[in-house]
Parts: C-alpha cells; structure tokens; sequence
C-alpha cells in the first residue's frame, strides 16, 4: 500500500520529467508471479531515490507476441499506438524488466518512428551500481550456490551476458554456470509466442530439458531476468517436484531481498 509509484500524466501534470519511464509489460501488470518482480524493482528504485514513472491505463502490448506468431499488421497497429503515446510524453529512456519488450522496444520501434533509448533492468542496475548509487550487499545469499539462465532475447538476440551476472557476483554467491549459458544458451521454450500455445508432440519439453541442466548442478536459487523465463523454469522445477529445495527467482527480487526490501 505504500509503494506509491507515479505515471507519466501525473509527472506532466507537474511540468516535470522522471529520470527514466519503467516499462512494466503486459507479465509484470497482470501475471501474479511476474508482479512480484514489478515490485522489487520498484522498491530498489525508490529506496535510492531514482525517478521513474510508468505509463499505467496508457501501457499497451508492445506486440512482440503478434509479431513472433506472424501476425505483422496487429504488431504495427499496437507499436504505433504505443510510439504515439511515448512520442507525446517526450520519453527518452526506457527500462523494463521483460528482454522481450526490451528487444522489441529497441529494434522493432526505430523503423516505426519510436527512437528510444531502451535497456534492460539488469543493465540500468549494473549502471547505477557504478556510479555509487545502488549498493548491495550478499546478505541471505552469501555463499549460496545460484545458476542463471540466460533470457533469449537480452542474450543472443542483445549481446548482453555480463549484466546480470555482475549483480549476482555483488551477492557473493557462489555462481555457477550451466554446460549450455551465453551465446551457447539454450531457450526457455517460451518465446516467439510459445508463451501462448500448448507444445508440439515431441520426446522432451525444452524447458523440462533447461530446468534438468539447472537442477543437475545442485543450486538453491535458479536465477532469471525474463518474467517468461520465471515461469517455464519454475514449471519446470515443480514438474521434478523440488520447488522446497530450489527456488526460482529474477535478478531484481534476489536484490530486494538482500537489501531486505
């Protein structure tokens, strides 16, 4: 109740402009357990005084899933709508911790008139780690032994593999690596609107596979930065029936619960 956070009419209202516009996603406003990873973000900001604003009732779909299922004209109907929205509040920065709004806000929106300058919440916190703002400290995870999983879309499609990995070192934990992680990751199974639909009849779900390479390595904490990562790996986790040894948790909740937020 007292996590009061601010839109973008209200800072307009006041002739002012946050420091940056959180873009929560269609997950982090509607799926109960990507919620919870909306909130710690949004306690970690406001706890170092950083001003952020979100979009609320005027936040859309970027569309990424109506562009990844083939349907091209229903993406650009949604990513204007939204780039007018944007364009209209004179946003320039954008962080959001979905890698797929991330990715489509950042390489989809250019040709269509949205020029932004976007990044993941990993990354913006890595930036504010550096720049003495953000501290963290190991707290209940020190000497834990933590795995992550690299999301398709802020990894191979973006390059970036160090972020969140920083922030887990700063945990002092124990990180270790899975045989397939970086640019040799291996998917989730939920992404190019796989989120969405049942799987193909095959030998093997992929993220049953994923969670296997996970849980092989003994780790009590599987680390995300991708709400559609959160729940197929904790499907997963729950489908070999070791959700009390192992939890499943993003990046950003792994630091709130740290700096005991």
């Amino acid at each position: 109740m007292d996590l009061h956070i601010k839109t973008m009419a209200e800072y307009a209202a006041e002739g002012k402009s946050p420091e940056v516009l959180f873009w929560v996603g269609c997950a982090g406003s509607f799926d109960d357990r990507a919620k919870k990873i909306t909130k710690a973000f949004c306690k970690i900001l406001n706890k170092i005084g950083v001003e952020f604003a979100v979009l609320g009732q005027e936040e859309s779909c970027t569309g990424d899933p109506a562009k990844r299922a083939g349907n091209e004209f229903v993406f650009q109907m949604m990513a204007l709508t939204n780039i007018e929205v944007l364009n209209a509040y004179d946003v320039k920065k954008i962080v959001t911790a979905c890698p797929h709004c991330f990715n489509t806000l950042k390489n989809e929106y250019p040709s269509l008139g949205g020029n932004f300058e976007v990044i993941h919440h990993t990354q913006f916190l890595r930036k504010l780690m550096e720049e003495g703002r953000l501290k963290i400290e190991g707290g209940a995870f020190r000497g834990k032994k933590i795995t992550f999983h690299d999301p398709c879309y802020l990894g191979r499609a973006n390059g970036e593999y160090e972020a969140p990995r920083m922030l887990l070192e700063k945990l002092d934990a124990e990180l270790v690596e899975m045989k397939r992680c970086k640019t040799n990751g291996l998917c989730c199974g939920a992404g190019g609107a796989q989120m969405f639909k049942e799987p193909e009849r095959g030998i093997k779900d992929i993220n049953i596979e994923r969670t296997e390479e996970a849980l092989a390595l003994g780790p009590k904490v599987i680390a995300t930065g991708c709400p559609f990562c959160n729940t197929m790996m904790t499907d997963g986790v729950k489908h070999f029936n070791k959700n009390e040894e192992v939890v499943v948790k993003d990046i950003v909740e792994l630091l709130a619960e740290a700096e005991d937020l």
